[in-house]
């Protein structure tokens, strides 16, 4: 009989030891979903936030652009429209030019930003 119930015994023991790996399958399985979950909310906050930068960037190039008009036609009334376009044009490449120097000095390594 001893030999009987121990058969029963290691029966059992397997059982519980196969359930125990499908249970951290599960377990798993379950914490990967979650991960993913949370990865997809945050991308799409980051994606909701760029949507938003990018409007917000379109917009001010407009604003930039009616102003650079606004000041050509407003300079026309005292030196002509052909000299207004040309300084607000020289200008506004200068101060591009400033920008572009000082952005690639920043690229420098070494350099203390």
């Amino acid at each position: 009989m001893a030999v009987i119930e121990q058969v029963a015994e290691d029966e059992g023991i397997g059982t519980l030891v196969s359930q125990l790996v499908e249970d951290a399958r599960g377990l798993a399985g379950a914490e990967v979903a979650l991960v993913k979950a949370r990865v997809g909310e945050r991308a799409s906050a980051y994606k909701n936030a760029a949507v938003f930068f990018a409007v917000a960037g379109v917009l001010a190039l407009a604003a930039l652009i009616a102003l650079l008009v606004g000041l050509i036609l407003s300079l026309a009334t005292l030196i002509g429209p052909g000299l207004a376009t040309a300084a607000v044009v020289i200008g506004t490449l200068a101060i591009a030019g400033v920008l572009a120097i000082i952005g690639k000095g920043r690229l420098t390594p070494g350099k203390p930003q």
